[in-house]
């Protein structure tokens, strides 16, 4: 997966909303204001932060340990950093962004939540 494919994927989701709140080298996408997903636009293989169901979270470190690991500067009970590194299929990278905009979904108030859909 590369940059590119990574934001036409995050952006074809309802209510996200793409910025640069944390400077320019970093992309940060949202749904109903609510971080999902964030990524360095320099990282080499391309990397992302993305928040993840804590057991299951441990559950990817443990089967994926050079693909998956706590996030830097987020909580690592329910955010992990993703390599693209070829480790993980793009089938599987796109489940782990579905999961973790799902998850802020099912976080997000009843009325906003059913304005995305």
């Amino acid at each position: 997966m590369h940059i590119e494919q990574l934001r036409d994927y995050c952006l074809a989701k309802p209510g996200v909303t793409e910025s640069c709140p944390f400077g320019p080298d970093t992309l940060v996408f949202k749904v109903a204001g609510k971080i999902f997903l964030l990524t360095g636009l320099d990282s080499q293989p391309l990397s992302f932060n993305a928040k993840c169901n804590p057991e299951y979270a441990l559950e990817l470190r443990e089967r994926n340990p050079h693909a998956v690991q706590g996030a830097y500067h987020m909580n690592k009970r329910h955010w992990n950093s993703i390599s693209c590194n070829g480790e993980l299929s793009d089938d599987i990278l796109m489940g782990l962004i579905d999961h973790s905009y799902e998850l802020v979904v099912a976080g997000l108030p009843k009325k906003d939540r059913e304005q995305l859909y």
